[in-house]
C-alpha cells in the first residue's frame, strides 16, 4: 500500500493553500459557486460545467443558476434547456413565463432531449404558453416515450390522462 506523505505545512485534513500567479491558479476551488463562477468568466462553458451546473437552484443563487443555464443552454446543451424550463415556468429567478418555458421545451424536443419532447408534449395538450394542440401534443408524448422516457409511456398507458400525472397542474 502506498502511503501519502503529506508536507508539514498542512493536514490532511486541510487543502492546499490557493495560489494565484503569473500562470494561473495553483490549487484552485474545484467545487461549488467560486468554481462555476470561474468557469463562467474563462468562458468555459462544456458538459461537465453545465452538469454542475444544475446546483445552482439549490445553493438558492438563481440569477448565478440562470446566468449558467441560459450560457449552456445557448451552447445547445439541451438538459439545460430543460433547466430553463423548469425556471421559467416556475418563476425561479424571475417572473413565470409559461411562453418562454414553453420554448425552451420545444427546443430541447427539436434537438432530440425526450424531457424536453415530453415536457413540450404537455405544454401543447394544456395549452400552456403554446395554443393548445392535443393531437400534436401526444405526437411528442409518443416520441419521448420511444426514446425510453417512462414517465411518457406512463401518460400513454393511462390514456393521455394529464389528472394521472399532475392532477393539480391546472391549480
Amino acid at each position: 500500500m502506498l502511503a501519502l506523505v503529506m508536507p508539514a505545512t498542512y493536514s490532511s485534513a486541510q487543502a492546499p493553500p490557493k495560489v494565484e500567479g503569473d500562470h494561473g491558479i495553483l490549487n484552485p476551488d474545484d467545487t461549488g459557486r467560486a468554481m462555476l463562477v470561474r468557469k463562467i468568466e474563462m468562458g468555459v462553458i462544456d458538459s461537465v460545467t453545465c452538469s454542475l451546473g444544475v446546483n445552482t437552484s439549490k445553493y438558492d443563487d438563481h440569477q448565478l443558476a440562470r446566468r449558467l443555464a441560459t450560457l449552456c443552454a445557448e451552447a445547445g446543451h439541451t438538459k439545460a434547456m430543460t433547466w430553463m424550463s423548469h425556471f421559467e415556468a416556475n418563476g425561479i429567478g424571475g417572473e413565470v413565463n409559461p411562453v418562454a418555458a414553453a420554448k425552451w421545451d420545444k427546443r430541447a424536443a427539436e434537438a432530440g432531449d425526450p424531457v424536453g419532447m415530453y415536457n413540450y408534449g404537455l405544454s401543447l395538450m394544456r395549452g400552456m404558453g403554446v395554443e393548445l394542440d392535443q393531437a400534436r401534443g401526444r405526437q411528442f408524448i409518443d416520441k419521448a416515450a420511444t426514446e425510453g422516457l417512462d414517465v411518457a409511456k406512463h401518460l400513454q398507458d393511462v390514456g393521455y390522462d394529464l389528472d394521472e400525472i399532475t392532477p393539480d397542474a391546472e391549480e
